[in-house]
Formats: C-alpha cells, sequence, structure tokens
C-alpha cells in the first residue's frame, strides 16, 4: 500500500459524470446515468457527479445524499447535517424530525417534479481542502483520509488541477485482491 499511489488506482475525470454548475439535477441524473452506460471495466458505479466552474474547474460534488436533500426543500430548515449525524441520532428522535417537519409529506410527482429543475450549483456540496488528495500520494496515505474523514471518495489532483477520483470502493477492491492472495501457514 505504501508503494502503490493513488493514481494507479483512481477513476480518471474524463471517465466521471460531470455537470456545469447551472445544470439542473435533471441534467446531472442524466450525466450520472450516461457514466454508468460509458463507464469503465469496473464493477462498481459511479455515485456522485463532479461539478464544473465555466473554466472547467471541479467546485463541487453532488452525492447521493445531495440528491436525497435537494429533493425535500424542509431539511433546508433543519441544521447542518454534517454536524447534526456525529451526535449518534436514535431512531426516536429522527422519527420526531420526519413527523414534526412533515418530511416526505408532498406527493412524490410534486417533490420529483421541483428537483429536477432545481440548478446543481444549489444542490451541491462545496469542496474543502479535505476533499483532495495527490495523485503521487500513496494509497496508504489515502486510505487514512477515507477512513478518517469517513468519506466515500477523495479528487484527485494534480497541482492545482483535478484528474480523477479515489473512491473508497476501488481501495476496498484492491484490498480485497490483497487478502485473497495472501497465504495463510
Amino acid at each position: 500500500m505504501k508503494s502503490k499511489s493513488v493514481k494507479e488506482t483512481m477513476v480518471p475525470l474524463e471517465e466521471y459524470a460531470t455537470v456545469n454548475q447551472s445544470a439542473t439535477l435533471f441534467e446531472a441524473v442524466q450525466a450520472l446515468e450516461r457514466s454508468w452506460q460509458k463507464g469503465r471495466a469496473s464493477k462498481f458505479k459511479h455515485r456522485a457527479v463532479l461539478v464544473l466552474d465555466d473554466k472547467g474547474y471541479v467546485v463541487g460534488k453532488v452525492s447521493h445524499w445531495d440528491l436525497l436533500q435537494a429533493m425535500e426543500p424542509k431539511y433546508r430548515k433543519i441544521a447542518d447535517f454534517d454536524r447534526l449525524t456525529h451526535f449518534g441520532l436514535n431512531p426516536a428522535f429522527m422519527k420526531s424530525m420526519v413527523d414534526k417537519e412533515m418530511l416526505w409529506d408532498d406527493p412524490w410527482d410534486l417533490l420529483c417534479a421541483r428537483a429536477s429543475n432545481i440548478l446543481v450549483e444549489n444542490a451541491m456540496r462545496p469542496l474543502s481542502e479535505d476533499d483532495f488528495i495527490d495523485e503521487e500520494s500513496t494509497l496508504a496515505h489515502a486510505t487514512h483520509i477515507l477512513v478518517m474523514g469517513r468519506k466515500l471518495s477523495v479528487l484527485v489532483r494534480r497541482g492545482d488541477k483535478v484528474v480523477g477520483v479515489l473512491r473508497i470502493v476501488d481501495v476496498c477492491d484492491n484490498i480485497c485482491e490483497m487478502i485473497k492472495s495472501c497465504s495463510i501457514g
């Protein structure tokens, strides 16, 4: 793991689903589906869409979480989800939130119609420095970042340009292959 680099395991940016920040969530879903159809010889589908600015720089990400939160606009009234979920909320409290805020009460077709027209820039999660790793970093270092940050992926940079995505599923796939190749006794 210490001798293998991130760039050997990452998904290249050109193989990943991307949209401009002015796109709608409908267009983001279409881009995600296109990436599944043309995807690399991987057994794992992409789970996010990268958001590009007008210069082609990655400025955000729309994950499955972001898509679900955008679909129900009442979530915006609640709290900062990243901070809130670290408190280990119990099932009774979670159900009371759904009931009190009347989450998911609107008909699905209305929620869906509204969500399809939301701009990606209003649904995406902006990036912070801990969302990036250098392409020359070791897979061991990247694994540490994924584990400690409880991340499903990190963006891989060459200088200030994103060149790929390192997904936890690909790291785990590598580790599984290593485990299978080890012989006991």
